[in-house]
């Protein structure tokens, strides 16, 4: 009996020191960014912007390569981690570097690019993406791990970000903090969230067009996903009432008021539910919009089946428009889901 207490105790000694010495690793190794960083502009794109001109943007959520139609995911009730093999994240990168290009667009905005990530085996997905030929880019991480401890696989080291594709002459970028909603110890293996800040001159002006990427929260109870809301309201219109032209572009994971609920019910409360954008916060001048023709994302569940009863759609992705700007097109571009867990939207706008 003494013999089992004792090999009970050690046991217990054990997992207490792995888990005691996990917090202390996670917490001297934690990311914590500044509330804003300058970040690096890559690439000599000289292309100018004047008033009158017409631009092209895409907003692009790409799953870091890995939630392809074949893939389902923990976190929204499937099982898998990550993909059987790196080949799939090397077909799926090349799948969607041909959907971007295709589009043929000004400026590119996207959303969970790895760059060393066991997840997506450490494929650098900005260096794949990016053709310096195509414009300029700038990266703002917000998902940085040395070790995520969870689920069992774990996801291990996650380095990956935003990434914004710039065709104009990029004046400056900035990386500047999202508040977060998640406590200790959640937070130290949680995604620090951000906006992406770009600034394009406008030539023969002293106003800029300021090209917002983002991605707001997920799993939280909404109050990250508020506050997140509120953060982005006010830096648009600073940027609005100095005279420039401002779009914020991205996975909101939440709807717009302009979207037909109707038209992809939620089936399972247990599952990810999508937020209600707070358009308030806002105000009536802002064009708040979002194309329900097509679903801009779907639940990883289970593997993509467009006839199963299972299948959850959502809109999630979108853009929000300063007052000086017109909408001259919106799309969601239906690609089936087919590299990503969701399809792009492109938005043309033109300088009043």
């Amino acid at each position: 009996m003494k013999k089992i207490v004792k090999t009970c105790l050690t046991i217990i000694g054990i997992v207490l020191i792995i888990v005691v010495g996990l917090l202390i690793f996670l917490s001297v190794t934690e990311y914590r960014p500044d509330e804003k960083e300058s970040v690096n502009v890559n690439g000599n794109s000289v292309k100018k912007l004047r008033q009158g001109d017409t631009v092209s943007i895409l907003t692009y959520n790409i799953g870091y390569g890995a939630l392809s139609q074949s893939e389902d995911f923990f976190m929204d009730g499937g099982k898998k981690v990550r993909p059987d093999s790196k080949q799939v994240i090397e077909d799926n990168m090349k799948g969607i570097k041909n959907q971007i290009q295709e589009q043929n667009v000004d400026v590119v905005f996207l959303q969970e690019v790895d760059q060393d990530s066991k997840r997506s085996y450490h494929v650098d997905e900005a260096q794949t993406l990016w053709n310096k030929n195509q414009g300029n880019m700038a990266f703002a991480p917000n998902f940085v791990c040395k070790y995520v401890p969870y689920p069992l696989p774990p996801i291990g080291k996650v380095y990956g970000g935003i990434m914004t594709v710039n065709s104009y002459d990029v004046k400056s970028a900035e990386r500047i903090a999202f508040p977060s909603s998640f406590k200790w110890p959640i937070s130290m293996c949680n995604l620090k969230r951000c906006l992406l800040v770009e600034r394009a001159p406008i030539a023969g002006t002293d106003k800029e067009m300021v090209f917002i990427n983002l991605h707001l929260e997920a799993y939280d109870s909404g109050e990250g996903k508020r506050l997140q809301s509120e953060m982005l309201a006010k830096v648009m219109k600073v940027e609005y009432e100095k005279g420039n032209y401002v779009i914020a572009g991205g996975d909101f994971n939440q709807s717009f008021s302009c979207v037909d609920e109707n038209k992809y019910p939620v089936k399972n409360k247990d599952y990810f539910v999508a937020g209600k954008l707070p358009e308030e916060y806002f105000g009536d001048e802002w064009q708040i919009v979002m194309d329900d023709k097509t679903p801009t994302s779907r639940l990883l569940n289970e593997p993509y089946n467009s006839d199963s009863e299972d299948t959850q759609y959502y809109m999630l992705d979108g853009f929000i428009v300063s007052p000086n700007l017109k909408i001259e097109t919106l799309q969601t571009q239906d690609y089936n889901f087919a590299y990503t867990d969701h399809n792009p939207v492109k938005i043309t706008v033109k300088l009043r």
